[in-house]
């Protein structure tokens, strides 16, 4: 089956890439998670509007990562939750969006959400390390301190 991603899958491509995947796979995982749309004959357009909307949010190249890698490891970043219990557990959990908020709070550069990995879930007040893949050979950890706000 080919298809043409919407969004980055992980091991298969970016945005805008015409993968050949098994019909499964692209039947019951890619198509009913928006994350990729049937290759058609007018696909051409779509496929340029995913790139030119990809490149106005990605970072140029493995020079400008590696820059914006050194600006995360020099920030100090603390994402407010809204509340907490006696022990320290979080009512709901801070996600993705929530990390991209508070960097940019701290004057941190500007990160696209997805390119944030929250290892399972953050549910308790405390320190936090968090994964931010910048570019295919750039990733860099990030230690987020959770408080109650």
């Amino acid at each position: 089956m080919k298809l043409i991603l919407t969004a980055d899958v992980p091991n298969l491509g970016a945005p805008g890439d015409i993968v050949e995947v098994k019909d499964g796979y692209g039947r019951n995982y890619l198509l009913p998670r928006q994350l990729a749309i049937p290759a058609t004959r007018g696909a051409e357009k779509q496929v340029a509007a995913i790139k030119r909307a990809q490149k106005a949010r990605q970072i140029r190249d493995l020079g400008h990562a590696r820059e914006v890698a050194g600006e995360l490891g020099n920030l100090s970043v603390t994402v407010k939750a809204k509340a907490a219990g006696d022990s320290g557990r979080l009512f709901g959990s801070v996600t993705a969006a929530d990390v991209v908020d508070a960097v940019r709070a701290a004057g941190g550069p500007p990160l696209d959400r997805r390119a944030v990995e929250v290892p399972g879930q953050i549910k308790t007040v405390g320190n936090h390390a968090v994964t931010i893949r910048l570019h295919p050979e750039v990733t860099t950890e990030l230690d987020v301190a959770v408080v109650a706000g």
